[in-house]
């Protein structure tokens, strides 16, 4: 069988797979992007991701390269407000309330909210429009050989193909990391996280607010209007048999439920979807490269989703990724490029998954004493105008 030769193979397309199948095909690289899984790309049909992604400020500029933010930006809900609650008192409500608001540190948005299967939707019809990538859905990456000069892959269909460079992009079970014998760490905090769309008769006002009480957060992301009514999505994370209890949950009971979790702050909610549960785990591979392949996204790093750290980490990867391709295009998937790759998103990364561990352990306590201290240390962090600058500027990932 003749092989198939291309400048770079993308192994999975979820978002980060086909954002990034898009932005090496806007710079005019030869892409070929598999993925075992066909898009689901309508939010009734089954298997539809109802999670939805905040793309913080800095990741739109990879959009806007990708060709994909203008497709995007007319379905995305702002997020102008980030609100933490406190509700680690006696009774489930608000005890302490404070807003980050991104006119502190800039005239933009910390970012704009969209829904999964439509982002999904938008960047397969992306890739339709340019010539030189070619989706592959329904096709897995099966074995990968890499040489010095070059990485060769054989999908699942039997198809062999030579590229300069793979980027792995196939999730937290990656084949490829497998593969080329990168090894990961991970930790597992016996949570799961319950996501889901409702709405609501009290507007949003284009602010995402994290609820904390014990078990894990409880994130409402703004929308837009469904149907005429605000409307938000949200992801409920708590242990593991609770989130089993409260997916089997028939509706009236499970709407009471989010109710009293939701401390009625947009009035009575109203399920408006399916229910989905995904596990919550933080998982760090030991290195982001091999010879001719570069992990991104959740084959590089996964972390609880809190403070819309995932994607926009992701969409980081490719972005340094993409500016080293594009800097010098011959030494596409070289050891020098790669080196340089591994230099510039690993120890980031590390020291970004450690935050976002310490945030989940401390939204997960129980004990009514150290919810308190909790509740304590947001006041303090909060009142220092210094303090919480920077750390919404961490939060965006930018100095």
């Amino acid at each position: 069988m003749t092989r198939i030769r291309t400048d770079i193979l993308i192994s999975g397309g979820g978002v980060a797979g086909l954002t990034a199948a898009a932005a090496f095909g806007a710079q005019g690289f030869g892409v070929i992007c598999v993925d075992p899984t066909p898009p689901v790309t309508e939010a009734e049909a089954d298997g539809a991701d109802l999670r939805t992604t905040a793309f913080l400020h800095p990741s739109i500029p990879v959009l806007e390269t990708a060709g994909l933010w203008a497709r995007l930006e007319p379905f995305a809900a702002p997020l102008q407000i980030m609100r933490i609650i406190d509700a680690g008192g006696p009774v489930p409500e608000p005890r302490v309330v404070k807003d980050f608001n991104a006119a502190e540190i800039s005239d933009q948005p910390f970012g704009w909210n969209l829904p999964n299967w439509l982002l999904r939707r938008e960047m397969v019809a992306r890739l339709a429009e340019l010539p030189n990538v070619t989706f592959l859905p329904g096709t897995a990456t099966a074995r990968v050989l890499t040489r010095e000069a070059e990485a060769l892959a054989t999908l699942s269909d039997g198809r062999r193909l030579s590229a300069r460079l793979i980027v792995a992009a196939d999730g937290r079970n990656s084949t490829v990391r497998q593969e080329v014998g990168i090894g990961v760490k991970a930790t597992r905090y016996g949570q799961k996280a319950l996501a889901f769309a409702v709405s609501h008769p009290v507007p949003h006002g284009n602010v995402s607010t994290e609820i904390h009480r014990s078990g894990g957060p409880f994130t409402l992301v703004p929308l837009p209007d469904r149907g005429g009514k605000p409307a938000s999505a949200i992801v409920w994370m708590e242990t593991g048999p609770e989130v089993a209890r409260l997916a089997a949950l028939p509706v009236p009971e499970f709407e009471a439920a989010i109710n009293e979790r939701s401390c009625g702050i947009l009035g009575p909610l109203t399920l408006d979807s399916a229910r989905t549960v995904w596990p919550i785990i933080t998982q760090m591979a030991e290195r982001m490269t091999a010879t001719r392949v570069a992990l991104i996204a959740e084959a590089a790093h996964v972390m609880p989703p809190i403070g819309a750290q995932g994607l926009n980490m992701s969409l980081a990867d490719l972005s340094a990724l993409v500016d080293l391709a594009v800097a010098n295009p011959a030494d596409l998937g070289s050891a020098q490029m790669l080196a340089a790759f591994e230099r510039k998103r690993h120890v980031e990364v590390k020291a970004r998954l450690a935050g976002i561990d310490l945030l989940n352990r401390t939204s997960m306590l129980g004990e009514p004493f150290l919810r308190d201290l909790r509740a304590g240390a947001l006041n303090a962090l909060y009142s220092m105008a210094p303090v919480r600058k920077t750390l919404m500027r961490a939060g965006l990932g930018v100095r």
